[in-house]
């Protein structure tokens, strides 16, 4: 991998969702996190995320609402992988997680990722993605660790990683890996759309064998006027087409890649998923649209699945679903609290 570590921005239009949520952790915050871990250990930081955790359901009136939202969804979704009704306590875990996936990330950046920490769900899949000399298109979501993904791949020398980011809010988090890791071999670039200058940025990078990452869960900065509806988790919802756009721009091979944990019985394995998608993203001028929102469709899909198996793994903390049903469990949140 190339020993240069780069985060571009590349600006563009923006619209009033998710991103404007301010950044959750200042990079003193960050620094501090990474101290705690250094000098008394992962257990020792665990123990002190306790309150953190509780201080931020407590004042993230929106993030405790997106989450409750998806619980609900979740049960109403799949009620035989639940004992009971999700509460207070599937509230707290899902946002406890969410600050152990945090230190996840950090470790996932300056620590050597050990192989045997995986339970490969597709080995093979995975070999024959890390076997092709080719570049690679790889999508991913805020569904477990996207950074234990990388971090993964990061062993692999002969690989580049590229990660595009919608997230203005991320600076924080991304200069923090510059500055503690300045040989990390992975580079970041921020984009509010894709224009021809990105484009063709990109396509360089796929035709030197490179890999770039995005995430296709989010609606991107622009709003929804590139977006397609889809079901998730037995609800309409809207889901990027920046992705398979992007794909057939750069004409190359597109995978899903997933790193989360299961949690349960005894199993607390971190699980590492690839799927090979789509050779190449064609879209036909009369059925654009329809291989678009089939393509959107086919993701929401293998995300659900995961799901599934890991309820509290979900890491979108907004109203995912629109009008009227997220205003609808919105208010079950106000009344359940």
């Amino acid at each position: 991998m190339a020993s240069e570590s780069q985060a571009s921005t590349v600006s563009g239009p923006t619209g009033g969702h998710w991103s404007n949520a301010r950044e959750s952790g200042s990079l003193a915050g960050l620094r501090l996190l990474w101290g705690v871990h250094r000098l008394l250990g992962r257990r020792a930081l665990s123990l002190l995320l306790k309150p953190v955790v509780v201080y931020f359901i407590a004042v993230r009136t929106q993030a405790r609402r997106g989450a409750w939202q998806y619980l609900q969804a979740h049960y109403q979704r799949f009620p035989e992988r639940w004992q009971r009704a999700p509460g207070r306590l599937d509230l707290y875990r899902q946002f406890r997680e969410f600050a152990e996936s945090v230190v996840d990330k950090l470790l996932a950046w300056h620590l050597e990722i050990d192989a045997d920490e995986f339970h490969q769900v597709n080995p093979a899949a995975t070999e024959k993605l890390l076997n092709d000399p080719r570049g690679q298109l790889i999508i991913g979501s805020h569904l477990g660790n996207i950074e234990y993904c990388r971090g993964y791949m990061h062993r692999y020398e002969s690989k580049v990683v590229n990660i595009l980011v919608y997230e203005r809010h991320a600076g924080n988090y991304v200069e923090m890996m510059r500055r503690m890791n300045p040989e990390s071999r992975i580079n970041v670039y921020q984009v509010d759309e894709f224009d021809i200058t990105t484009i063709l940025l990109l396509k360089e990078k796929i035709e030197a064998g490179q890999w770039v990452f995005i995430a296709g869960d989010r609606i991107p900065l622009s709003g929804t006027e590139r977006t397609v509806e889809v079901e998730f988790l037995g609800r309409p919802t809207r889901l990027p087409i920046g992705p398979y756009l992007l794909a057939k721009a750069l004409q190359c091979p597109v995978w899903l890649m997933f790193s989360y944990k299961n949690y349960g019985g005894s199993d607390h394995r971190l699980y590492f998923e690839v799927v090979e998608y789509s050779e190449q993203v064609k879209l036909p001028r009369k059925q654009r649209d329809a291989a678009l929102q089939s393509l959107a469709q086919g993701y929401a899909n293998h995300l659900e699945r995961i799901c599934r198996d890991a309820p509290y793994q979900w890491f979108n903390f907004y109203d995912y679903w629109p009008a009227p049903e997220a205003g609808s469990t919105a208010r079950e949140a106000v009344n359940h609290e």
